[in-house]
Formats: structure tokens, sequence, C-alpha cells
């Protein structure tokens, strides 16, 4: 074969991932870590005492539903396809 029988393809290579994407994988981290930052602490410098703090509203219920969001935002992420055309 001769290099003029080759045909040349010119293949562009792109990311799987676009700009959109990581903006959102950057928002779900954020959510997840804000999550975590808010469940920790609580504990008590002496392990003979009990400090309710550990139960509160922010350490039972707030955290984990931001962790909880930003997972789901992370999925959104993953599967949000920026080549969709708008019809």
């Amino acid at each position: 074969m001769s290099k003029n029988n080759k045909v040349e393809q010119h293949t562009k290579q792109e990311f799987i991932f676009q700009k959109k994407n990581y903006m959102f994988m950057f928002i779900g981290l954020a959510c997840i870590a804000i999550g975590f930052i808010l469940m920790s602490g609580g504990g008590s410098d002496d392990p003979n005492v009990f400090n309710p703090e550990i139960y509160n509203f922010r350490r039972i219920r707030l955290a984990p539903t931001l962790v909880l969001i930003g997972l789901g935002i992370e999925i959104y992420a993953i599967l949000l396809n920026p080549h969709k055309k708008k019809d």
C-alpha cells in the first residue's frame, strides 16, 4: 500500500465532560464537604461526661441532608450531556 491510498482520518479528541459537568461536580463536592464539616464536633474532652449537643438538629438532620443533596448533584453532573441540542 502506498501513502496515496491511505485514507487520512482526522478525529477531534474531546473530553467526556465539559465545563458545565465540572461546574456541577465542584458544587456537589462543596455540598458534601460542608455536610461533613457540619457533622464534626460535639464531642466531650472528658470521656465520663455526656454532651447532648451530639444529637442536635445540625448533626442529625441538616448535615446528612446536605451530603445526600451533594451526592445527587454529583450523579446529575455525571449524567448531564452538554452536547444535547435544544429543539
